[in-house]
């Protein structure tokens, strides 16, 4: 119900949620529920927004990729505008089909050149455009190990242009959260992320100050899905200074799987969250933002 929900918005606001203590949180601002008759449209798993925090791309379950513009008034998101949709072509220039689409994360480098990880086949493809052919990066060494529809969902990219990505599970409850670095042509997998609680990683990105932030959900049953956004300090070969910034109760939001994290003029951190509706009636596709406070 509609008063359940902000009734936890405001309870997560006012820091009444477990975990990692620290001084920073996530503070709510607005959301906005994004309806279309575009065919295809829903199953949003990825978000990456201009510095600025208006220009956005986005990716969806069935292989199209999304562009457009958040209008906000006062900070607050009042609607979408300057719409475009396309089909995520595969390195023949044509659209992805049947299991090849699931487009679940998304990194633009400081270049402009796009990466989509995929999950019903365990790869990474560039882009040079929306609209151009794919190029796979090579293979992971680990592919044999992910696990079928769980595999890599959350998608990073650093000021240097080093990719980062981890699988949606470990293996195991007490097992963390591998950390997949794509550099130099190579893939490694010297970092890792402790698993906490029922939650999994869904999206990732890295904010203005260089940490980065990790979008993890979980299924509530009837509840619905619960959030939470960890951040974490990089070095060069460890992720430290671990920081629960939200946890949310579920039904809160939808099933949010994309994630970005951008500058407002005066500095201020701002995190804006996408959900996937699974193309779900009874759910929806929400944009949800969140600023940073001490």
């Amino acid at each position: 119900m509609r008063w359940r929900s902000e009734l936890q918005i405001a309870l997560v606001a006012l820091g009444l949620s477990a975990g990692i203590a620290c001084a920073q949180s996530l503070e709510f601002v607005s959301r906005y529920t994004w309806k279309s008759a575009v065919e295809d449209f829903g199953g949003f798993s990825s978000l990456e927004l201009s510095r600025n925090g208006e220009s956005f791309t986005t990716t969806t379950d069935k292989g199209l990729i999304a562009e457009g513009r958040i209008v906000r008034d006062g900070g607050r998101i009042r609607g979408l505008d300057n719409l475009r949709f396309g089909r995520i072509l595969n390195p023949q220039g044509v659209p992805w089909r049947s299991y090849r689409t699931d487009a679940e994360g998304l990194a633009i480098s400081p270049t402009g050149t796009i990466y989509i990880s995929f999950e019903g086949t365990h790869r990474v493809v560039a882009y040079d455009s929306p609209r151009s052919a794919g190029r796979p990066l090579p293979d992971m060494p680990w592919r044999g190990s992910l696990q079928s529809n769980s595999s890599i969902e959350a998608l990073a990219i650093d000021a240097a242009g080093v990719l980062y990505t981890l699988p949606e599970r470990s293996g195991d409850l007490n097992r963390p959260f591998p950390v997949f670095r794509y550099r130099n042509g190579r893939w490694d997998k010297t970092l890792s992320i402790a698993r906490r609680d029922g939650f999994l990683p869904v999206g990732a990105d890295f904010g203005p100050d260089g940490r980065l932030y990790l979008l993890e959900r979980e299924l509530k049953g009837l509840n619905g899905f619960a959030t939470r956004v960890r951040s974490f300090a990089l070095s060069r070969n460890s992720l430290t200074d671990e920081r629960e910034l939200l946890r949310t109760a579920g039904g809160t939001h939808d099933n949010l799987e994309g994630i970005a994290v951008w500058s407002t003029p005066e500095g201020v951190i701002r995190i804006t969250m996408i959900s996937d509706d699974n193309f779900r009636f009874f759910q929806r596709t929400e944009i949800v933002d969140y600023r940073l406070v001490n």
